[in-house]
């Protein structure tokens, strides 16, 4: 381990079962009376002064305020909204490696983040012997989010990547079990974008989350929801103002 780096362990942190999380959310959305339409896709959205309107390929919807966090989407949705924002879909890879798992297990070894001059690198334990789980959160190819993505290991770095970080710091990690892509949708700074449209105070924006939003998700809907409803979050979100891009 170089010298310089620096160290930091946050006992209280841990792994988010984010499946659970999901069902969790969906399930108190519908005791509260919500209506779940997945995989429609937007076709349409009218804005008036007190009304939203919200056609997609099945049904029609309408709303006095409206909540456009459409991920790798926002671009296509948006523009539906006259608002163009700097958002960049890009590829994003991540793998399974074979661990000593008294080394790796997840009762004996935490997540994880580096920071290094060769890229900024994350992973976490052992989890059900699943082996160590490792990505890298910087860099990625853009791409269009309608396209097939091509799958983990047909671009060489795929997987060179993460094995030279491996080697590097890692002892006992051996072969690659397997690997999986995803995308992140990327603001020039990282950061996120939580505000009200320029032009309409009862359509909020939630979008470009760089990958590592759904940690926060649970504060991000409490925002959110204040902001629509009193026109002031519980926090403040200057530092996520769509107007820094200007």
């Amino acid at each position: 381990m170089p010298k310089y780096f620096t160290g930091c362990y946050e006992p209280t942190s841990g792994v988010l079962a984010c499946e659970e999380a999901i069902t969790a959310y969906r399930e108190l959305a519908e005791r509260h009376g919500a209506t779940l339409l997945p995989n429609s896709k937007v076709s349409d959205i009218s804005v008036k002064e007190h009304q939203v309107t919200v056609k997609t390929d099945e049904v029609t919807c309408q709303a006095n305020a409206l909540i456009v966090s459409a991920g790798a989407w926002s671009n296509e949705v948006l523009e539906r909204l006259d608002l163009e924002l700097p958002l960049t879909p890009v590829r994003k890879t991540f793998a399974w490696f074979d661990a000593d798992e008294e080394q790796y297990n997840h009762q004996a070894f935490p997540a994880f983040s580096f920071d290094t001059d060769a890229g900024m690198y994350y992973g976490f334990p052992s989890i059900n012997q699943a082996g160590l789980k490792l990505g890298r959160h910087d860099g990625g190819e853009s791409i269009d989010p309608n396209q097939s993505i091509q799958p983990f290991g047909e671009k060489l770095e795929d997987q060179t990547d993460l094995t030279q970080f491996l080697h590097q710091y890692f002892p006992n990690v051996h072969e690659l079990n397997y690997g999986k892509t995803c995308m992140y949708t990327q603001t020039p700074d990282e950061k996120f974008i939580i505000d009200l449209h320029p032009s309409y105070s009862h359509v909020a924006i939630a979008a470009g989350f760089s990958g590592h939003g759904f940690k926060f998700s649970s504060a991000v809907g409490k925002a959110l929801s204040d902001l629509l409803i009193s026109g002031k979050a519980n926090v403040d979100l200057s530092p996520f103002a769509i107007n820094r891009f200007n």
